[in-house]
């Protein structure tokens, strides 16, 4: 960037200034855990240790609880990247790191798959390098711009997902085949597969009506958050109503009649191109479309196609 076009944009905000840009308009938030959440106001929600820092549909940051005293410093040991933030418990030397994403990942079901896979991957080798706990759940984190913590910013610039992979090894949640682990993005990469997979066949079981379609996808998508850290129900109901409208919207007795039709289709012709050799044999044996057919489990007529375009 040039000095002009960066003095065109003016001065960017520290990291702890986006962390407040960020936040979400009526986040979680408390000072005991114990208490419960509560929902309000963010300028309201400011003034409790704990926030929520992500949203329903957007990952902004990558948040890991360290439980170990010293976790302010021993990322660094263990080869990890500098967190962006860090906010520690002043009594015992645990703590959140906070690593900034500059593009925020939709986490949406109406995001791209692939992005949310690929920072689900990040999310869960980094958690491995770090040996932060699998248990967090990730909805809310020591505030960092609350005074009871310890807060210091490492990392000035904010992270690219490509960034963050240059220190991890992915290795081990490159094949998607396989399901990531519970935990962090991994949970929502999962609820995600599992729950449209599932609604493109239940839908077909009576072709519900809008309302009673989403009731019964946000049951099963609740059913299916019985991880050891399950998702925030915002989140969840965010993932139902996303599938919920896009298989609503999608799916038809016609348009499935349709798809029938056309494997249907693929089938036969697959059947007839795997077939067709065998019959051709028969048929040069001096063997009738009868004999061929009783030979092969194939009606007669089916025969007398398949001929009948072989000689067109």
């Amino acid at each position: 960037m040039t000095q002009s076009a960066a003095a065109c944009q003016g001065p960017q905000p520290s990291n702890l200034a986006l962390f407040r840009q960020r936040l979400p308009r009526k986040p979680y938030h408390t000072d005991r855990f114990g208490d419960g959440l509560r929902i309000r106001d963010v300028q309201k929600a400011l003034t409790s240790r704990y926030i929520q820092f992500n949203g329903p549909t957007h990952c902004y940051w990558l948040v890991y609880d360290i439980d170990r005293n010293g976790a302010v410093l021993d990322w660094y040991d263990r080869g990890a990247p500098p967190p962006t933030i860090v906010a520690q418990n002043p009594d015992n030397g645990h703590a959140h790191l906070i690593y900034g994403l500059e593009v925020p990942v939709r986490t949406a079901p109406d995001g791209k798959s692939g992005p949310l896979r690929y920072a689900a991957a990040v999310d869960c080798a980094l958690r491995d390098v770090l040996g932060a706990d699998i248990g967090y759940a990730g909805l809310v984190c020591k505030n960092p711009l609350h005074p009871h913590w310890r807060v210091t910013e490492w990392e000035t610039r904010l992270y690219t997902l490509g960034d963050l992979d240059s220190w991890l090894d992915l290795n081990s949640y490159s094949d998607r085949r396989k399901r990531l682990p519970d935990y962090g993005l991994g949970r929502n990469c999962t609820l995600f597969e599992k729950l449209r997979l599932w609604a493109y066949k239940a839908i077909r079981q009576g072709w519900p009506d809008a309302d009673r379609w989403y009731e019964a996808v946000l049951t099963r998508a609740r059913a299916y958050n019985d991880f050891e850290s399950p998702l925030p129900e915002n989140e969840v109901r965010a993932t139902a109503k996303s599938v919920a409208r896009y298989t609503h919207k999608h799916f038809s007795p016609a348009g499935f009649s349709a798809v029938q039709a056309s494997r249907g289709r693929k089938k036969g012709k697959t059947r007839r191109e795997l077939l067709l050799p065998e019959v051709e044999r028969l048929l040069a044996e001096g063997a009738g479309y009868r004999e061929i057919g009783r030979v092969l489990g194939i009606d007669h007529r089916t025969i007398g196609r398949w001929v009948a375009r072989i000689k067109s």
